[in-house]
């Protein structure tokens, strides 16, 4: 595993992340003496959101109608729904 120094790490980070992310692993000393290891972390596995209810409810038909009067009443409208 490669070992760099504090200096080194700063001076060349980004090269030292993308080694990192591809898998290769390294080691941050100070004096010579290693203080972290750095590797990449894996990303959380993510479940698709599309469609997760499918099957699970159901819009009826007059759904953007619903409740018209209502709130026709409650806010003086005197129209009526289409």
């Amino acid at each position: 595993m490669l070992t760099v120094n504090i200096h080194e790490a700063k001076t060349h980070l980004s090269r030292l992340i993308a080694a990192a992310v591809r898998g290769e692993s390294f080691v941050i000393a100070k004096a010579g003496r290693p203080l972290v290891v750095v590797s990449a972390v894996e990303p959380p596995a993510r479940s698709p959101r599309v469609g997760f209810m499918a099957g699970g409810i159901a819009v009826p038909d007059d759904f953007d109608r619903m409740g018209a009067e209502e709130i026709d009443a409650l806010f003086g409208g005197g129209g009526s729904a289409p």
